[in-house]
């Protein structure tokens, strides 16, 4: 059954067993309407092949530039900087990529073109915000601002380029400390494990050279806490949500219950949502 499909099954192979991933390919395994698990792509495959075993139909092991081949959906759950090797075979092959390191998607913004003329198609799930919907419908009329307050725990930001290249101290705050405020884009340069969340929320609105953000280290906080304040001619809304971290303390849990949710709605029979 492996790489093979039913006639009206979609298969989908994912592109990282990490956090995210290996989630995903539990709930494809343990089954998903019209959905079937066929391949994965990992850099270490010894490492993972207890979770593989461990699952009732092992998918196939691939390289990810074989991954569209067996798939008709390549789930990108890599590190940003594997995300053009993982998206761009399986747009030309006119496939679906499932992209979670959106953030990366504004460096290689061409790949967008290049689905379009082979017709295939990319998809960012919401992730770890909430009301992109209410943000998607605003941009139908006139989105007048967006803005987005980030507030993670140290944990969820060591490491991080803009941390590291201004040498600033976060191990030992007692207080909350304004790291960082300008655009989408820029976030996801100085963020870029940490600010997919704003990147998907500007393109579901008015664009990341638009869009407003602040980050914060927080001691207060013990999950990634965001706010969003948007403007527009049709409603002002607010919205804000805490995420419980993952084994990965840049990532929130619903992350991977996000891309879950996408899936389900390529073959659900009643679809709730825009």
């Amino acid at each position: 059954m492996t790489g093979q499909k039913a006639s009206n099954e979609l298969r989908v192979a994912i592109a990282g067993l990490g956090s995210i991933g290996s989630k995903i390919a539990t709930a494809l395994d343990q089954g998903i309407e019209g959905l079937v698990l066929s391949a994965v792509a990992v850099r270490d495959a010894a490492k993972h092949q207890p979770f593989l075993k461990s699952l009732r139909h092992p998918p196939l092991v691939l390289p990810i530039e074989q991954l569209g081949d067996v798939a008709d959906i390549v789930v990108e759950c890599a590190p940003s900087s594997q995300l053009r090797a993982i998206v761009e075979p399986a747009v030309k092959r006119g496939k679906a990529a499932v992209v979670v390191s959106v953030g990366g998607l504004l460096d290689n913004f061409d790949l967008v073109d290049l689905a379009r003329a082979n017709g295939g198609r990319i998809m960012v799930p919401t992730g770890a915000l909430i009301g992109l919907d209410a943000v998607n419908a605003a941009a139908v009329g006139t989105i007048h601002s967006v803005k987005m307050v980030t507030r993670k725990p140290m944990d969820g930001l060591k490491g991080a380029p803009f941390i590291v290249q201004n040498n600033i101290d976060i191990d030992h705050l007692r207080e909350p400390l304004k790291l960082f405020e300008g655009t989408a884009r820029e976030a996801a340069k100085g963020f870029p494990a940490n600010l997919n969340v704003a990147v998907a929320l500007s393109l579901a609105g008015v664009g990341p050279d638009r869009t407003q953000v602040e980050i914060w280290a927080d001691p207060t906080v013990t999950r990634n806490v965001h706010r969003i304040e948007v403007e527009a001619d049709s409603a002002r809304f607010s919205m804000a949500i805490e995420n419980i971290p993952s084994e990965n303390p840049k990532t929130g849990l619903i992350t991977a219950l996000s891309v879950i949710a996408l899936l389900r709605k390529q073959r659900a029979t009643l679809s709730v949502g825009t």
